[in-house]
């Protein structure tokens, strides 16, 4: 089970919100690259980086790292640490957040990214979904499922539709998706406990490999992913738990082994 360190980027800065909620923010970092390099320094073998700027439609991901348009200057300075964030490590980097086009996802993983995460387009636009998993493979394309009340939610978790979380992951999967992120969005940075029983429920049901969000608070909820390991949940994603001090990272992982 890998451990990622989560970096939410808003205007370059490394922050983390509460439940998704845009006003509800705390700055942890203005050097979002410095944060990326001690995270790989504590032994991370991955990172989880999100722009949400993108997510929050404020402007596309990729496409105005050419700087046109309401809201580029966000964006593309979001992009520009992510490039920044590639080069300085020599860990793999996931990354999500407003790709919604075939150009978002080209430009991204041009970046030097590992894998992208789709979530918006899963629901909207999944021929988009289906041909990027064709073009790139399912190793680097993931999609993210957050999920409120059991419903899945769109645009930066603003939007919930009528589709369930599971339905939704049985329906990448026959796009040819194999690996899920999937965030209990009430839990998201709340230091609340990790939804083990939905994630593992995913996983079983599915047969997708599922990458837990949301929630994490103690290494007593890694141990309980951990023995859901074998229904698949190959990953954890660790915010807020790690910034507060509430967990240390080497911990984590010599748990997750």
């Amino acid at each position: 089970m890998i451990v990622f360190p989560a970096i939410d980027l808003r205007r370059g800065r490394c922050v983390r919100l509460r439940q998704g909620r845009p006003e509800a923010e705390t700055v942890f970092s203005d050097d979002s690259v410095a944060m990326a390099k001690h995270w790989a320094s504590q032994g991370a073998e991955w990172l989880h980086v999100v722009n949400l700027d993108g997510a929050f439609g404020q402007a596309p991901s990729t496409a105005l790292r050419r700087g046109s348009g309401q809201g580029s200057e966000r964006s593309s300075s979001n992009l520009q640490v992510v490039e920044e964030m590639v080069a300085a490590v020599r860990i793999p980097v996931q990354f999500g957040g407003g790709l919604r086009t075939m150009t978002d996802i080209e430009g991204a993983l041009e970046l030097g990214l590992m894998r992208v995460i789709l979530g918006t387009v899963a629901v909207k636009e999944p021929d988009l979904v289906a041909e990027a998993v064709q073009r790139f493979g399912a190793d680097r394309i993931v999609v993210g499922i957050d999920a409120r009340s059991g419903k899945a939610a769109t645009h930066g978790w603003q939007e919930v539709s009528s589709l369930a979380a599971i339905e939704l992951a049985l329906r990448v999967k026959k796009l040819g998706v194999e690996r899920v992120v999937y965030t209990d969005i009430a839990r998201d940075g709340m230091l609340s406990g990790v939804n083990v029983e939905a994630t593992g429920e995913l996983a079983q049901r599915t047969g997708l490999k599922v990458i837990a969000s949301g929630g994490v608070s103690s290494l007593d909820d890694l141990r309980r992913l951990k023995e859901a390991e074998a229904s698949g949940v190959d990953g954890v994603i660790i915010g807020q738990a790690l910034y507060s001090g509430a967990l240390e990272l080497r911990e984590a992982i010599e748990i997750a082994r």
